[in-house]
């Protein structure tokens, strides 16, 4: 399984640039690839090709791009023109829903259909990412153009899929899921069985299983799980992560974490890659020896 890290963006004016810095850091450190969010700070994309260009080697993924806020050609466009920027092979393209209450209640769109939106987004989205013309014609939304960006090979797409539906999506036309606040109980009842049966049924290779938590080794749990809540508390309230909760069995978000000492957490991980994830990115949230730590940690299992 390979170990990524979930970068954090930082306040300020050089937040572009101590990004950088950052990926730098973990790039010389051997982890295998960088993932962003994208919120309401840094556009993911944009802020990727800035460090990318300057940090070599290492793959760059988003975790994830919001679908609704952008056409799936226009989104199309701008990944080609970043994976063309950081060079080939570097860039993965995360795509999700987002949630009801930011899609319907921030930017105004409706979240009525949000499986058939994501299936008629994909049916663009992907051949142009495969540097192929797309051609449909949807309920929620259309496209028939081609692009031009001169990419020597296709860029990979993956979606965060937690139910049913958009795992059996994900497997039968992307190369996998981004997964976060979902457990190993879960990832092996639920996610892997799903996604790799759609993914041989349509003759796809097996699907990247890409799980994302948030990790402190440490010597004073209590103090840990304190500040994990406080961090993650809240995505025990949206309805998506709620349903993976309830699966795994878990109480909430700090349940999920993955907090202790070398020993605890290392066994936590062995876990989720038994579970049948591929990968494994990490979202440190703590500073000073213990993040030290944890980065020791991971890089050891790598």
């Amino acid at each position: 399984m390979r170990i990524g890290i979930l970068l954090s963006e930082r306040a300020g004016a050089d937040s572009l640039d101590r990004l950088a810095d950052d990926l730098a850091e973990v790039h010389a450190e051997g982890f295998s690839s960088a993932w962003l969010s994208h919120i309401f700070g840094l556009d993911a994309l944009t802020a990727l090709a800035v460090i990318g260009a300057r940090v070599p080697d290492i793959e760059l993924g988003t975790a994830v791009v919001p679908s609704y806020p952008r056409h799936p050609a226009a989104l199309a466009q701008q990944a080609r023109t970043v994976a063309l920027a950081v060079g080939p092979g570097r860039l993965t393209l995360g795509v999700g829903l987002s949630h009801q209450r930011v899609i319907e209640d921030m930017y105004g769109y409706d979240f009525d259909k949000p499986a058939r939106h994501m299936s008629e987004y994909v049916a663009v989205l992907a051949p142009l990412l495969a540097g192929e013309p797309a051609d449909f014609r949807g309920e929620t939304l259309s496209g028939t153009l081609d692009l031009g960006v001169p990419n020597p090979e296709p860029v990979p797409l993956v979606l965060a899929a937690l139910g049913p539906r958009m795992l059996r999506l994900a497997g039968r036309r992307t190369a996998g899921t981004t997964l976060w606040m979902t457990g190993p109980r879960t990832i092996a009842e639920h996610i892997t069985p799903t996604i790799t049966a759609a993914a041989r049924d349509a003759g796809r290779p097996d699907p990247r299983i890409i799980c994302a938590l948030p990790v402190c080794v440490t010597d004073d749990p209590d103090d840990a799980r304190s500040r994990a809540e406080k961090a993650f508390g809240f995505y025990g309230q949206l309805p998506s992560y709620r349903a993976m909760m309830d699966r795994e069995g878990v109480d909430g978000p700090v349940d999920l974490a993955l907090i202790g000492t070398e020993d605890e957490v290392a066994a936590r991980i062995r876990a989720i890659a038994d579970a049948g994830a591929t990968d494994f990115v990490a979202a440190p949230f703590t500073r000073g020896e213990s993040a030290k730590r944890t980065r020791a940690l991971l890089t050891s299992l790598d």
